[in-house]
């Protein structure tokens, strides 16, 4: 299962028909907050959490899950890069960082990638 995190529904349902199209099981939230929630936020195999976002921003959200030790990994995705986003991203528990011109050629392969690793890495 993948939860997408986003607050613009044009983005959250393009992401939803992306995923889905390639075999996942996806559920979707309109904002961090919501994900926060939801008994369910340690039930994904992967996040991708949109980096700004009205009530609390992505890396934000991340640092949240990362505190009640939700270790499922995220995919962060943001449409505004600065050079320091992988160090605050790093630091925010978040391995990897896309660009929202670019996702459908990088998101699936992403994805596919952080669920294989989790797996890989065994129980935590």
């Amino acid at each position: 299962m993948i939860y997408v995190v986003d607050d613009d529904y044009d983005v959250r349902t393009s992401l939803r028909f992306l995923l889905e199209t390639e075999g996942f099981e996806v559920r979707t939230f309109r904002s961090g907050t919501a994900l926060l929630g939801s008994s369910t936020r340690h039930r994904a195999d992967c996040l991708v959490v949109d980096y700004k976002m009205a009530e609390i921003d992505g890396l934000e959200l991340a640092l949240r899950l990362r505190r009640l030790d939700v270790r499922t990994p995220i995919v962060l995705i943001t449409g505004y890069p600065d050079e320091n986003i992988m160090a605050k991203a790093t630091s925010a528990g978040v391995r990897q960082v896309l660009l929202k011109p670019n996702l459908e050629e990088n998101l699936v392969e992403c994805v596919r990638n952080e669920i294989d690793s989790r797996r890989a890495a065994g129980p935590t």
